[in-house]
């Protein structure tokens, strides 16, 4: 097996993003500047995929209600949706971005796995962080890691791409 370098697998999540968004809701997106670390964050929605294989981590997508509930909108086709639509459609997204990784990165580099799609809301902070006293987190999350945030071209659409592989 080739070793993987932090600039492949980084291509290979914006692409998966990318292509994700393009193919499923129509839409151009495009990738900030990669943070090399995994950012706290407070947020609506967020879509986890555990990642297995050669290589372990998780794929999370973050966004705000707003933009979780355009993304239910248009990949289900619903005009209101409800809540659990919501979450479901955001679990679907990352899940898709994490297929979509996993088939890249199993063509170039061999065995992966995904685990089922989690979504959560609330705050996530990395472990390293110092816990300030009352700052409760509703979930931690390694250290090491990467933070990507994207943006729609017309700028209708905003969120964050983490991963830790």
């Amino acid at each position: 097996m080739t070793d993987i370098t932090f600039e492949e697998i980084m291509f290979t999540i914006m692409a998966a993003t990318q292509d994700t968004f393009k193919n499923y809701l129509g839409v151009d997106i495009y990738a900030g500047k990669v943070e090399k670390k995994v950012n706290p964050l407070d947020s609506d929605v967020v879509g986890i995929v555990g990642v297995a294989g050669d290589r372990v981590g998780y794929i999370m997508l973050a966004s705000d209600g707003k933009v979780a509930f355009t993304v239910a909108k248009e990949l289900l086709m619903l005009d209101d949706p409800e809540e659990e639509a919501i979450r479901d459609a955001v679990g679907e997204l990352t899940n898709n971005i994490a297929g979509v990784f996993k088939t890249k990165y199993h063509e170039q580099y061999g065995s992966v796995a995904l685990g089922l799609p989690l979504v959560i809301s609330g705050k996530i902070r990395p472990l390293c962080e110092i816990a300030h006293e009352g700052n409760q987190s509703s979930m931690n999350v390694q250290c090491k890691g990467v933070t990507i945030p994207f943006t729609s071209l017309d700028g209708n659409l905003s969120f964050r791409v983490m991963v830790y592989i």
